[in-house]
C-alpha cells in the first residue's frame, strides 16, 4: 500500500471551506479534515487558528509558492490576515493505512434539520419515511453538508423551494445542493463549477442518490437558461461581482440563496443586492455565517 503525504496548514477555521476548495483544485488532494474535530489523539494548542489536514497523493512542487499566492489572492479579495490565519504549514510522509482509518473516524451522520440527513457513504442508516437522506463520501469535493454555509442553503431549499421548480447551483462543488433540491421535488436540477475536477465527483454523487442532475464546467455569465430557484455558496466578493449574472438566470419572481458570507462581510453583498434591485426576504444566520435570501421582483 502506497504512502501518502499529510499537509497541515494553520488557518482560521471560519475559512475551512474556502481553503478546502482550493486544495481540491490546486493540489493532488484526496481529502481534508479540520484537525481539532478529527483526531482525539492530537495535542492541539488552543489558539485562534485551526489546523487543516490535507491528504495528498504526492508532494507538490513549489508548495510554498502555491500557498503564498493563494493567500495573497484571498487578501486581494477582501479577507484580512486575522480572517485568513497564518497559513504556516508542515508536510510529512505517512503510512496509507493511518490516513484511511483516521479520516473516516472524523465523519458521522449529520442532521441538518428534522428532515434533512447527510450520511457518509460507508455508514449504515435506517431512514424514516419523511426524511430526505443524502449519501456522500465526505472530503472528496467541497460541499459535505457539515459546513454552516451549505446547511443554510439546504434549510432554504426546505423552506422556500416549490415542488417542480427548476433550480441552479452556481459553484456546485460536490453537487449536494442540486441533489438536495431534486430530493425535495425539483423538476430540473442544474449545477456548474469552474473547477473541472469536481464535475465527475458531483455526477457520481447524483447517481449514488438516484438524483437526476445536470452538471457541467461553466460559469454564471455563460449559463443560457433561466431558473425558479438559484443558490450560490461562494465568497462574498465573488457574489457581489457576479450578482448581475446571477439575476440574469432568474425567472421573474424567482428566489435566490446567497451563502458563503461571514457576518462582517454582509454589507458588501447587500450593496450588490440593492444595486440590482433584488428584494431581500430573509437573513438566515448560523454561527458567524449568514445566507441572504432574495427574490427577483422586476
Amino acid at each position: 500500500m502506497n504512502n501518502y503525504f499529510e499537509l497541515q496548514i494553520k488557518i482560521n477555521p471560519d475559512i475551512e471551506d474556502i481553503v478546502s476548495e482550493f486544495c481540491f483544485e490546486m493540489l493532488p488532494c484526496e481529502g481534508v479534515v479540520l484537525a481539532e474535530e478529527a483526531y482525539k489523539d492530537l495535542e492541539m494548542i488552543s489558539t485562534t487558528e485551526g489546523t487543516l489536514k490535507v491528504f495528498l497523493t504526492e508532494e507538490p512542487k513549489n508548495l510554498s509558492d502555491i500557498l503564498k499566492q493563494e493567500r495573497e489572492l484571498l487578501k486581494s479579495r477582501g479577507l484580512s490576515d486575522e480572517e485568513l490565519g497564518s497559513w504556516e504549514y508542515v508536510i510529512s510522509n505517512k503510512p496509507n493505512e493511518d490516513w484511511s482509518k483516521k479520516w473516516k473516524e472524523k465523519w458521522d451522520i449529520t442532521r441538518v434539520t428534522d428532515k434533512i440527513v447527510i450520511v457518509p457513504d460507508w455508514l449504515e442508516y435506517s431512514s424514516k419515511a419523511d426524511e430526505v437522506v443524502i449519501r456522500l463520501e465526505p472530503g472528496c469535493a467541497f460541499g459535505t453538508g457539515t459546513h454552516q454555509t451549505t446547511q443554510l442553503c439546504m434549510k432554504a431549499i426546505e423552506k422556500y423551494m416549490q415542488k417542480d421548480a427548476k433550480v441552479a447551483d452556481i459553484g456546485m462543488g460536490s453537487g449536494i445542493l442540486a441533489i438536495c433540491a431534486k430530493k425535495f421535488g425539483a423538476s430540473y436540477a442544474y449545477g456548474c463549477d469552474n473547477d473541472e475536477t469536481v464535475i465527475d465527483v458531483a455526477k457520481e454523487n447524483a447517481i449514488k442518490n438516484s438524483a437526476e442532475c445536470t452538471f457541467e464546467l461553466n460559469t454564471a455569465d455563460k449559463v443560457n437558461e433561466k431558473f425558479d430557484f438559484v443558490f450560490a455558496n461562494i465568497l462574498h466578493n465573488v457574489l457581489a461581482e457576479i450578482m448581475g449574472d446571477l439575476k440574469n438566470i432568474m425567472n421573474d419572481n424567482a428566489i435566490m440563496v446567497l451563502s458563503g458570507i461571514l457576518d462582517e462581510k454582509k454589507p458588501v453583498v447587500l450593496d450588490a443586492i440593492k444595486k440590482y434591485n433584488l428584494h431581500l426576504i430573509e437573513e438566515a444566520h448560523q454561527d458567524q455565517w449568514v445566507a441572504l435570501i432574495v427574490r427577483k421582483v422586476d
